[in-house]
């Protein structure tokens, strides 16, 4: 049930968060180098990569339970226990795999 009400609140979270950065980074790149070169400071201040972190794993938290909701339309894993197992896979998952996408933009990625 937990996992049920994250995936709704990172739903929401997207929606608003992430069309306000979308749009921000849209209005840097058409307002000129100075514009892009303001966005960039600040999202790369430690309260920008914050917020891009957090935005990253909801998006992965998002994706993993929408993918376990699906799973369930069809019909599958409602035992409890598979249930369970599926519900943690999806947080530790999400945490994984924006732990491997931020390893690779701030340190393989030249």
């Amino acid at each position: 049930m937990a996992v049920s009400i994250v995936h709704r609140i990172t739903g929401a979270g997207l929606s608003i968060v992430g069309l306000a950065v979308l749009t921000w980074w849209l209005m840097a790149i058409s307002g000129g180098p100075e514009s892009y070169a303001a966005f960039a400071k600040a999202a790369a201040h430690p309260l920008g990569l914050v917020v891009l972190v957090g935005l990253t794993w909801a998006f992965f938290q998002h994706l993993l339970s929408g993918i376990r909701h699906l799973v369930m339309d069809t019909g599958a894993a409602f035992e409890l226990g598979i249930n369970k197992a599926f519900a943690i896979l999806t947080l530790a998952g999400s945490v994984l795999l924006t732990a491997l996408l931020w390893l690779y933009i701030l340190e393989v990625r030249p």
